[in-house]
């Protein structure tokens, strides 16, 4: 089987990610023929994608509507005649399936990772317009997959794999140490954090606001955030204004958020939607408890009082409130860990999802059909 993978960039975010895991998982476990393609640029992960084995090709898109990309996209598809075209994200989706055509030879997959309710009109009619020539619709959560639905893709013509982790190696507390020195937390800090992109939909005003409470909670407790995004000037001026800034830490973009781990104790998400969270997921493998905005996405990870917990949307008392039940009780923190980290490693690890991909295409040379969608 020949497999292309085709995504705007190689950029260092969530969806690139599980891309590359994917296609290292498959090189390391099929004889199958895969490429890498990137519409605008390369970025950090076509490193690790070519030190696999993985060739990698940028088209070099450079505007919005781009037709010399497209073009060079279409001729790329004709000389290498791929089984199967992987498409992922929007702009991705939109040159693949354009470029395919309308017969091609191939099978083509689309996997959208959010719920996309940004998009604006035209941008859902173009998705509408592309049904007929999809393959198949691949959803990292029930969520996505509802909201396509929705769009106007066929529920047969859906499938759902959820994300894959990778296990983390036991927390380190040297490491621990070395975060809190360049963190500049004093002698027994405990912290709590966010991981993710500074945008509004984290609704991480809402998680200040509740950090200005929980510290008043619980003694030597500090907010570190990570990531940057359009936020964060408010976010800092909000901090200042809860008078709670000497103990928050803005540690920018990191480019491994799993490695932050170690000297992390309780992970928070105030996501107004998600598609499955990455810095979640990464979180829970490591053993960090999750106190998470209680949305369908974040349901299919957390589970409440075993896991961590999932506060209602409009209540940010409730954050301080679960927070201060889960640090200041060492048992319930304890068990707490040990199920988050079991739970990834036992129902989302890498093989699962590189194993539910292998099985979706391999029915798709098979049968030519589209399968009923399961919920995996």
């Amino acid at each position: 089987m020949r497999l292309t993978l085709l995504t705007p960039t190689l950029d260092q975010s969530g969806a690139e990610k599980q891309l590359t895991l994917l296609a290292c998982g498959l090189k390391d476990t099929t004889s199958w023929d895969i490429d890498v393609v990137a519409l605008t640029r390369g970025g950090p992960y076509q490193d690790v994608l070519e030190d696999h084995g993985i060739r990698v090709t940028v088209i070099g898109k450079r505007f919005r509507c781009d037709p010399s990309a497209w073009w060079k996209l279409k001729r790329y598809l004709r000389q290498t005649s791929p089984d199967i075209l992987h498409t992922w994200m929007f702009t991705a989706n939109a040159y693949g399936r354009l470029a395919a055509g309308s017969n091609p030879r191939f099978k083509v997959v689309t996997s959208e990772r959010c719920v996309d309710s940004w998009k604006a009109g035209w941008q859902l009619r173009l998705d509408r317009m592309l049904i007929k020539r999809t393959d198949r619709l691949l959803a990292n959560s029930t969520p996505v997959a509802d909201f396509y639905q929705q769009v106007g893709y066929p529920n047969q013509m859906i499938s759902i794999i959820p994300n894959g982790v990778e296990k983390p190696p036991p927390r380190n507390l040297e490491h621990r140490q070395q975060l809190h020195t360049k963190w500049k937390l004093p002698e027994g800090a405990r912290v709590v954090a966010h991981v993710g992109r500074l945008a509004r939909q984290k609704r991480i005003d809402h998680l200040m606001w509740s950090f200005q409470q929980f510290q008043q909670l619980s003694e030597n407790t500090y907010f570190v955030i990570a990531g940057e995004g359009p936020e964060r000037t408010h976010l800092e001026d909000l901090a200042i204004r809860y008078t709670c800034d000497h103990l928050v830490r803005f540690v920018g973009h990191q480019p491994n958020g799993a490695a932050l781990m170690d000297g992390v104790d309780l992970f928070w998400l105030g996501s107004n939607f998600e598609g499955m969270s990455n810095s979640l997921m990464e979180a829970m493998a490591a053993g960090v408890p999750a106190v998470v905005s209680d949305i369908p996405a974040n349901r299919e990870l957390v589970i409440p009082e075993i896991t961590g917990e999932l506060f209602p949307l409009d209540n940010r008392t409730a954050v301080a409130q679960f927070s201060d039940r889960i640090l200041n009780n060492p048992s319930r923190y304890q068990l707490m860990s040990e199920a988050s980290s079991k739970r990834m490693q036992t129902e989302f690890g890498i093989e699962h999802m590189v194993a539910r991909h292998r099985e979706l295409y391999e029915d798709l040379m098979k049968t030519g059909q589209h399968s009923v969608r399961e919920i995996t």
